[in-house]
């Protein structure tokens, strides 16, 4: 055998060896505890979102009040250490293989590229991924890159500027815009925009979206408005759904065929206009729910383990993080919110109760 088949083959089982379950009893270490996520309907969850902060610099009306917005006193978010080490244990103990930061807007984290570093530094964590508004990007897409992020979704609903104005409270399209093309050219190799698609309010922003994303090769994903917005005020007649659009990009611009899932777990069905340039993706998460796939779990600023973006119970871990409890007891706290995850958020149920908490302070 030569050496390069004899490395690879070394790289091989080591890699299995680290998902092996391991205990650490002093300085022992036996392999007896690995413990996937798994919730009581036998999904298993490998995907966490960290929220790094609720701060944020827009005024999305579908995600934060205009006006007198109370913020978590920073004492009370979770350190960089923190959200390292407990993304580690989750790694190695159970699983976890990606990542994806979120606010709030996470790059209002002061020196966020230092916490990317100490995730990239986690072996077998396939996957560290953002989501931004863009308004910073620009300033930060070359330090962010240089510590080894490489997959951005960016929100953005809009390419007219006075209709930016309108959904954000501010006028930052520019910024967002200059971020975005930054992005490209320092190199990032998946870049993503999010949009929020509301009926009798979004659907020009269809076409000019799906323009961008023939023009620029960067995919465009229409998200169905959802019951997170701090105001309540969601209601199911402004709901605009997957197949209406996938009807006003065809006739205003070319027909879309839909893309086989790479991802059983993806929440996005991608499609692809059928002469080859520009794809779209679409989040239908009322018409469309994806629950049954679902690998997501989710780690909120102030170190509250959430099963589901609509859920209503929330399992503190932020002390045994501070303590520095033994990994078991960590394991178990989490455990307990998993399996409590129900079969599905129940958006279309007369049971729905929305959940008090908006998107900003939950984590996107």
């Amino acid at each position: 055998m030569n050496r390069t088949a004899t490395v690879g083959l070394a790289n091989r089982i080591f890699r299995s060896l680290h998902f092996l379950p391991v205990q650490r009893t002093g300085n022992i270490t036996s392999l007896n505890t690995y413990r996937p996520l798994t919730d009581s309907f036998g999904r298993v969850h490998t995907n966490l979102r960290v929220s790094v902060t609720d701060r944020c610099n827009l005024r999305c009306f579908y995600c934060m009040p205009a006006e007198n917005v109370q913020f978590l006193p920073r004492k009370e978010l979770l350190s960089f250490e923190e959200i390292t080490r407990f993304v580690e244990c989750m790694v190695r103990r159970c699983g976890l293989t990606k990542v994806r930061l979120t606010g709030g807007e996470p790059l209002v984290r002061h020196d966020l590229h230092r916490l990317i570093s100490q995730l990239g530094s986690i072996v077998n964590l396939r996957q560290i991924a953002l989501t931004t508004n863009g308004v910073l990007l620009g300033q930060q897409a070359q330090q962010l890159f240089d510590a080894g992020l490489r997959h951005i979704n960016i929100s953005l609903d809009t390419l007219d500027r006075e209709k930016f104005k309108q959904y954000t409270r501010r006028d930052n399209l520019d910024k967002v815009l200059a971020g975005i093309e930054v992005a490209r050219q320092v190199g990032f190799p998946s870049i993503k925009l999010n949009a929020v698609a509301i009926q009798g309010m979004t659907e020009e922003d269809l076409i000019s979206l799906g323009q961008f994303a023939r023009d620029t090769g960067i995919e465009v994903r229409f998200i169905e408005y959802m019951p997170l917005d701090a105001d309540q005020s969601w209601e199911r007649e402004k709901v605009l759904y997957a197949a209406k659009m996938i009807r006003i990009l065809s006739d205003g611009l070319c027909q879309l065929q839909p893309v086989e899932k790479r991802q059983k777990n993806a929440p996005a069905q991608s499609y692809e206009f059928i002469d080859g340039r520009g794809k779209i993706g679409f989040i239908s998460s009322v018409s469309h729910p994806f629950c049954t796939q679902c690998n997501r779990f989710r780690l909120t600023a102030e170190g509250k383990i959430r099963n589901c973006l609509f859920s209503h119970e929330e399992t503190d871990i932020r002390e045994l993080l501070r303590q520095e409890t033994a990994e078991d007891q960590l394991i178990d706290r989490v455990m307990q919110s998993v399996s409590a995850k129900k079969e599905g958020h129940e958006i279309n149920t007369a049971s729905f109760l929305q959940p008090e908490r908006p998107m900003y302070s939950i984590g996107g």
